[in-house]
């Protein structure tokens, strides 16, 4: 198998040039503009509006969010970092972890790849938890915040009832 098979290359080349009863030229027309756009972003290495370009490393690493009636937890993925590779810090109602993925090869050996390196950053907005009560751990590439709500916060959900009509 060639390097090439692993590469998605996304639309055919063929131009429809049918002239049935279903032909549109209008749609010929945007699904060539397509092909068009989808090859002049594909030598800068994204997808004008596909998965790439909005759901990549912008959103990584990866978290979830969950909250009880105590506390909130942060989880965040980080396949292939230590612990002193990322950096934690809560301010101003703001949890920000940052750090940065180093690359394990030389760019002269990489013939493709979908993974990312260089630095991250991401920020969750949190309110009403204790700072000085934050803890951290890091355990198989997997980070876990606990933020200690405070006693005001549990005070400060209403319960709305839902009618039937």
């Amino acid at each position: 198998m060639a390097i090439t098979d692993l590469i998605p290359w996304g639309r055919g080349r063929e131009m429809t040039t049918r002239r049935g009863e279903d032909y549109n030229p209008i749609f010929t027309l945007h699904r060539e503009m397509n092909r068009l756009f989808d090859d002049v972003f594909r030598g800068f290495d994204v997808a004008p509006f596909g998965s790439r370009f909005f759901e990549g490393p912008m959103n990584w690493p990866s978290i979830e969010v969950s909250a009880t009636d105590k506390d909130v937890k942060v989880t965040a993925e980080l396949p292939g970092l230590d612990e002193n590779d990322v950096q934690v810090e809560l301010t101003g109602g703001v949890l920000s972890i940052k750090g940065e993925k180093k690359t394990e090869t030389e760019d002269k050996d990489r013939r493709f790849s979908e993974r990312y390196y260089g630095r991250f950053e991401r920020h969750i907005p949190v309110d009403d938890v204790h700072p000085e009560k934050v803890s951290a751990a890091f355990k198989n590439g997997v980070l876990t915040v606990t933020m200690p709500k405070l006693p005001q916060a549990e005070s400060k959900v209403k319960r709305i009832a839902i009618n039937a009509k």
